[in-house]
């Protein structure tokens, strides 16, 4: 669950603070297969991701948006959500996941991010798989646990510090495991919390800290128009749009996505994945060293 970094509203934070309870999004649906690329080219899973380089003192980079210059891009993220506690509620019946949503963003030939905890990877490994091998999704971590990395985050229990940098290895561990063939190097940090502590403890795993610019609000919403109107409202050119998929905490979600996307695409947005925005922002943060400028990609 994913909630604006110090930014939100008390209303926001008052449904924030239900964090531990928000869940995930996936389908068992077969992917489609991806193209086989020409002879001459490289294989695309034998390219490394672009990630940014690291911060002050080798900290973690933190990413926000893409270039607001240029195109007019803006990556759709998802969190699939599931706490380490939250066996017994599986257990139970209750569903996690939202194939509804991962089948419209594909009927929309929608490219998308799904930051996944390994938890949810461990519970409904097909779906995961399914997700991981279709050329139009990447999965990227969102830690195994669910466990905040920092304290005071919106009643989420905590990782202690030890366990931070193996929180997030043991969700790639769950994510191979499940068949996901080539999970992204991206972290978001649950509840969006971070500190220079937690910065610190991530570095040696190598990952780029994603947060996002454009909060949806799409937490137990059920006003699919509102939720369309706030993400409308807040898009620019490079924006990153936080977004959860899950029947029971998310119910409005999917309507609004159907609303979001023809709007966006008549004002000239294309829809990227992260990874996307990330290249281009190290691209530009290259040339703007070479000029002399040293742009810090943490500051846009």
């Amino acid at each position: 669950m994913i909630t604006s970094v110090r930014r939100i509203t008390a209303a926001t934070a008052a449904v924030c603070a239900l964090g531990a309870a928000l869940t995930a999004c996936g389908t068992a649906a077969k992917a489609p297969a991806a193209p086989r690329p020409a002879p001459s080219a490289p294989s695309p899973a034998a390219s490394r991701p672009p990630t940014l380089a690291p911060g002050p003192a080798g900290l973690t980079p933190v990413f926000k948006n893409g270039p607001r210059t240029g195109a007019k891009t803006v990556a759709l993220t998802f969190d699939a959500d599931m706490t380490a506690d939250e066996g017994n509620r599986a257990a139970a019946g209750e569903r996690f996941d939202n194939p509804e949503l991962i089948n419209t963003l594909r009927g929309l030939k929608v490219p998308a991010t799904v930051f996944m905890t390994g938890r949810w990877a461990d519970e409904y490994p097909a779906e995961a798989r399914a997700i991981g091998r279709d050329p139009q999704f990447e999965i990227a971590n969102h830690s195994y646990s669910h466990y905040a990395f920092t304290g005071d985050c919106y009643g989420l229990p905590t990782v202690s510090d030890d366990r931070m940098r193996s929180d997030v290895e043991r969700a790639y561990t769950a994510f191979r495991k499940a068949g996901v063939p080539h999970p992204m190097p991206y972290f978001r940090f649950p509840g969006g919390c971070y500190d220079q502590k937690s910065l610190r403890a991530l570095a040696p795993a190598g990952v780029t800290a994603v947060q996002w610019d454009v909060v949806s609000g799409d937490a137990f919403a059920t006003d699919s128009d509102a939720v369309a109107r706030q993400v409308l409202d807040g898009v620019r050119p490079g924006s990153v749009v936080v977004m959860h998929c899950t029947r029971s905490a998310a119910p409005a979600t999917e309507r609004a996505v159907r609303e979001v996307v023809p709007r966006l695409r008549a004002e000239g947005y294309r829809f990227v994945k992260v990874s996307e925005l990330i290249g281009a922002s190290a691209k530009a943060d290259a040339g703007a060293a070479a000029r002399g400028g040293g742009a810090a990609h943490t500051a846009r």
